[in-house]
């Protein structure tokens, strides 16, 4: 997957709000690619007619801010994900580590896979939510909001619905894990170099190859978590799925019997043309960030440009930085302290 690179000249906090802040925008500007999608994995009547019409379909049964439900909770869940998967993959990766500190390339990509599940375990509500969210009339909602639809689903369905289609997540982490795998294990053959010299268009391009490869492979899956997660009795058009099943195995019977294989991909195509304009989204406005933060921390000489400050030592990390600074500080003063003892 494409993954900004930690820079040692940022503190944990300033990269962590960087990524936070990175991932917020580009998925807000991306978010009515990822409503057509979820609508058209539900099976929701807007998506059948077609993927520009569900656009025009959306924009005027439910008005323009329709193209931006859910992305609130979205964002919330961004931010404990993110922290619970960094944590999780550091941990599985320092077990796994020889005692040169390497790991293979196949050991990195399961362990990705292994931090997306135990930080999805976490904030999986949150998902069901958004889900529900998007799937339902903005204009006549049964849900308001965050808390009202965790509140609702756990009274009215138990707190079990809200980990419906979970065991899904896992299962996809397995094809998604392949996919990645399969496009890194190619890189040099496909670049004719090592991977060491790959410049940040490479990188970016390889990120985008592998995550449009790893979530094609991995689609069907969420294709069916996402109609058990809308389902419910208790909503209008039992949430809007298109097909009616009694539980997983059933939800793919279904599917395939009444809609065809093919529809398990329904929504691909809002999904392929959003990996471009996100991920691009994503690194730029990392970079945008990261440079406000080493401007600050005194590493480049304006936050518009990547032109070093002279005399910075760039391998130094932020505190051993201000260390040093601290340390000329009081050695000027205690020279110019000198200097106007001398002089009396």
């Amino acid at each position: 997957m494409a993954t900004v690179k930690k820079d040692e000249r940022l503190t944990n906090s300033q990269s962590f709000l960087c990524v936070g802040f990175a991932g917020i925008f580009s998925k807000t500007a991306t978010s009515p690619l990822e409503v057509v999608k979820i609508k058209s994995q539900i099976g929701t009547f807007h998506s059948k007619i077609g993927f520009l019409n569900t656009f025009l379909l959306i924009y005027k049964n439910e008005g323009l801010r329709a193209l931006w439900k859910g992305n609130m909770v979205s964002c919330l869940r961004l931010f404990p994900y993110s922290a619970i998967h960094l944590a999780t993959y550091k941990k599985i990766v320092h077990l796994h580590m020889d005692e040169l500190c390497y790991i293979s390339q196949w050991r990195a990509i399961a362990a990705g896979g292994l931090a997306g599940i135990a930080a999805a375990l976490v904030t999986y509500p949150l998902e069901v939510v958004e889900t529900r969210l998007i799937a339902q009339n903005c204009r006549q909602p049964t849900y308001r909001g965050v808390l009202h639809s965790l509140s609702s689903i756990v009274h009215q369905e138990g707190l079990k619905s809200l980990y419906r289609g979970f065991s899904l997540t896992v299962i996809g982490a397995v094809p998604f894990s392949l996919g990645c795998y399969a496009v890194y294990i190619n890189l040099e053959n496909l670049w004719q170099e090592p991977s060491f010299r790959f410049t940040p268009l490479q990188n970016f391009i390889n990120g985008c190859v592998a995550a449009g490869l790893a979530q094609t492979l991995s689609f069907p899956f969420e294709t069916v978590k996402r109609k058990l997660q809308a389902q419910s009795a208790l909503l209008p058009h039992c949430g809007g799925a298109d097909v009616h099943f009694s539980g997983t195995l059933d939800c793919f019977r279904q599917v395939v019997k009444n809609k065809g294989i093919l529809s398990l991909w329904s929504g691909l195509t809002a999904n392929v043309i959003k990996i471009v304009p996100y991920f691009g989204l994503l690194f730029s406005c990392f970079e945008m960030c990261k440079q406000i933060c080493l401007y600050r921390n005194g590493y480049i000489v304006s936050p518009l440009s990547y032109q070093l400050t002279p005399g910075v030592d760039q391998s130094l990390g932020p505190s051993e930085l201000e260390e040093v600074k601290r340390y000329l500080r009081n050695r000027n003063f205690c020279a110019k302290q000198s200097t106007i003892d001398n002089r009396w």
